[in-house]
């Protein structure tokens, strides 16, 4: 069964079509990396699939099992059955965060709301996650630890998750598929099928060289590493606007 289905959607912003006339399937317990050049349209596609953007034209389809709390469509201080404060305290367990529940976010590391987000995105057994870029300004060792649990839930809860990352390197060894987006074009497939010089060229506008070399890809043009110039472009970016390294958005 399919989850996300977007039948020939196009998507605007500010009047200028950021993805037009996409077609493509997820299906359940995919897990499927995001990727493409700054504006390319990830977090405008997410936007789209949680219904914070209407196409303009086609369809696009999320599973409405997305979930973010326990009774999270409630206005007012939640009231919370003793089965809601038990999924709770499980889902915190799952995510190594028991310890965190009752600190103040401001004191605590991105790494470490990090893990609060993702066990609140958990709450409600949703079927399909959207993380839009939760690896921006994490050092190493957390990035890894969010793509494992994620990775991990994905594989044990069969929950469909679309992962956006600025490198696909961070990614690798983890994904079913791949969703590369570009100058209004999208490409879905295996890392094989996709990460090639060809199709990245169209995706990208200009020409790409795909090298690989000690188990990493890199995505090359005239001799940068157009995947990391995005990286910093976007790090620059969160910090100018005092981005929370711990977003994701679900």
């Amino acid at each position: 069964m399919n989850v996300i289905d977007l039948d020939r959607a196009t998507i605007q912003v500010g009047g200028r079509n950021v993805l037009s006339d996409i077609s493509l399937s997820i299906g359940a317990g995919e897990f499927v990396g995001v990727l493409g050049p700054n504006g390319s349209g990830k977090t405008t596609l997410m936007r789209a699939l949680l219904g914070l953007l209407q196409p303009s034209g086609g369809g696009v389809r999320g599973l409405d099992a997305i979930a973010s709390s326990v009774n999270g469509e409630r206005w007012g201080l939640p009231t919370l059955a003793a089965a809601d404060r038990r999924m709770i305290q499980d889902t915190l367990a799952a995510v190594g965060a028991l310890d965190l529940a009752e600190r103040p976010m401001a004191e605590m590391s991105g790494g470490e709301r990090q893990r609060l987000l993702l066990a609140q995105s958990l709450i409600g057994a949703p079927r399909l996650l959207l993380l839009d870029e939760p690896l921006i300004s994490l050092d190493a060792s957390h990035q890894e630890m969010v793509i494992d649990l994620v990775h991990g839930f994905s594989r044990e809860r069969g929950i469909t998750v679309l992962f956006s990352a600025h490198e696909l390197n961070q990614l690798l060894g983890f994904l079913d598929r791949v969703l590369y987006l570009g100058r209004g074009q999208a490409a879905l497939g295996t890392v094989e099928e996709v990460v090639t010089a060809p199709v990245l060229s169209r995706l990208y506008g200009t020409e790409i060289d795909v090298v690989h070399a000690d188990g990493h890809i890199f995505v090359m043009s005239r001799g940068h590493n157009v995947e990391r110039a995005v990286h910093l472009h976007e790090e620059d970016h969160a910090h100018s606007h005092q981005h929370d390294p711990g977003h994701v958005s679900i």
